[in-house]
C-alpha cells in the first residue's frame, strides 16, 4: 500500500514536523511503503522513506504552493497512491492533519477588508476551501475541538468527515525514574543554584509563542523575585527582535535564545516553571510535554491543550482576552509559591499516568488506512 505526505517544510524540530514523523512512521509500521513529497528537507530521512524534493520555485509563497501542488498532482497521475494525506492544506488531499487554525476565520476577525482582496488571501482562502468546503470528500484529523466549529461556520462542513484526534506526546517527554539525577546535572552545566528559577519557553515562532509578552511579564517582577531568574527561550526563529527587547528592559545577562535542539526533555526536567503566553495556537503539544515532565505550565487559554492544564490541575490559565497585568501577577505568584509548584508537578506526573494523550499517531493512522486494509 503506497501512501504519499505531503508537506511544505520539513526540519527536526517544527511540532507539525513532529506530528507528521510519527504518523508517517505509525502507517510505515503497520505496512505502508511512504512517499514524501516536500519543497525541503532538513535532517536524517527515515529508513525507508521515499523523499520527494518538489523542484519549484517562486517569488511569493502562495505563487511557489501552486507550482508545488501542480506539480505533486502531475506526479501522482503517473505516480498514483492508494492515500495521499495533506500537512498543509492544498487540493487533492483524502486526508488532511488540521495542525493550522482557521485561515478564513483570521481573515475576516483579525484582518482589514482590503486584506481580503489581496493575492495571498485568495490564495489561502481557496487552498483552505479545498479541503474543508461541503464539496470536498477529504477526511480531517482534528487535534483541536476548538476549531471545529470554526471550520463549520465557513464551510458547512459534515460532522462525519471530523476525526478528533488525541494529543501525540512522545514518551521520551515523561520523567524517567531518574529525574532528580537529570534534573541536578543540568543546573549544574547551567550554572543554576538550589534557590535560581529557570523559565522555559519552547517553540518556533516566538512572536506567534509569545516570547515578547514572557520578557514583559519578567522584567515586571519583584526585585527579590527577578534577581533569581533566568529564560531560556528554545525555537527555529530569528531572534534579533527580542534579544532587542530583553536588553531594552534590562533582561540581557538574564535571557538566554537558543536555536531548536534535540535534548528537550533536559530542559523540562531542569527548569521550574514553563512558559507559553501564545497569542494564538491551535494546540500546544509543549504544554502537554511540560506536564508529563513535572514541570509547571503559565500558558494562555487560545492555546487548544491548555485546559489540559486545568484537567490535570498542573498550573495556570490567563483567561481571554489577555492582559499582560495578569500574566505579569500569574508568573510572580507561581514563582513566589514553591509549595504550589511541588502540588502542579505532582498533579502533571499524576496525568501522565492517566491520561490518553500519546496515541495520536495510531489514531490517525487508523483513520488514513480506514477501508485501504
Amino acid at each position: 500500500m503506497q501512501t504519499a505526505f505531503c508537506l511544505y517544510k520539513f526540519f527536526p524540530f517544527g511540532g507539525l514536523q513532529r506530528d507528521f514523523l510519527r504518523i508517517a512512521l505509525a502507517c510505515q509500521a503497520r505496512g505502508c511503503a511512504v512517499r514524501v513529497y516536500t519543497l525541503e528537507w532538513r535532517g536524517e530521512i527515515p529508513e525507508g522513506f521515499d523523499v520527494v524534493l518538489v523542484p519549484v520555485r517562486a517569488l511569493t509563497n502562495q505563487r511557489r504552493y501552486e507550482k508545488f501542488s501542480t506539480w505533486v498532482r502531475n506526479h501522482l497521475a503517473r505516480n498514483p497512491a492508494d492515500r495521499v494525506v495533506g500537512f498543509n492544506k492544498m487540493p487533492g488531499l483524502d486526508v488532511y492533519f488540521a495542525a493550522d487554525p482557521c485561515y478564513e476565520d483570521k481573515a475576516q476577525t483579525l484582518r482589514s477588508p482590503l486584506y481580503r482582496m489581496s493575492g495571498r488571501y485568495r490564495h489561502f482562502a481557496a487552498y483552505e476551501h479545498a479541503v474543508f468546503g461541503a464539496h470536498s470528500r477529504t477526511g480531517i484529523l482534528m487535534i483541536s475541538p476548538l476549531q471545529k466549529p470554526l471550520f463549520q461556520k465557513y464551510y458547512h462542513t459534515a460532522d462525519e468527515r471530523f476525526h478528533l484526534l488525541p494529543p501525540g506526546i512522545a514518551l521520551d517527554r515523561r520523567a524517567p525514574a531518574n529525574a532528580p539525577e537529570i534534573r541536578a546535572a543540568f543546573r549544574r552545566e547551567f550554572g543554576l543554584d538550589a534557590t535560581d528559577l529557570l523559565l522555559l519557553q519552547i517553540g518556533s515562532g516566538f512572536k506567534t509563542k509569545g516570547l515578547d509578552r514572557s520578557l514583559k511579564a519578567l522584567a515586571a517582577l519583584p526585585p527579590e523575585l527577578a534577581g533569581r531568574c533566568r529564560l531560556i527561550a528554545i525555537g527555529d526563529d530569528d531572534p534579533k527582535p527580542f534579544v532587542a527587547q530583553a536588553r531594552a528592559l534590562g533582561l540581557a545577562d538574564r535571557v538566554s535564545i537558543l536555536v531548536g535542539r534535540s535534548d528537550i526533555p533536559r530542559f523540562l526536567l531542569g527548569a521550574d516553571l514553563l512558559l507559553h503566553p501564545a497569542y494564538n495556537e491551535n494546540t500546544g503539544t509543549v504544554l502537554l510535554e511540560a506536564v508529563v515532565a513535572g514541570l509547571p505550565v503559565l500558558t494562555t487559554a487560545v492555546c487548544g491543550y491548555a485546559h489540559h492544564i486545568g484537567d490535570a490541575d498542573a498550573g495556570v490559565v490567563v483567561s481571554e482576552p489577555f492582559e499582560q497585568a495578569r500574566l505579569d501577577a500569574s508568573l510572580a505568584r507561581m514563582l513566589a509559591d514553591e509549595p504550589a509548584r511541588r502540588h502542579w508537578r505532582a498533579n502533571g506526573l499524576s496525568y501522565a499516568e492517566r491520561a490518553d494523550i500519546y496515541s495520536n499517531a495510531e489514531r490517525a493512522a487508523d483513520v488514513i488506512l480506514r477501508d485501504r486494509q
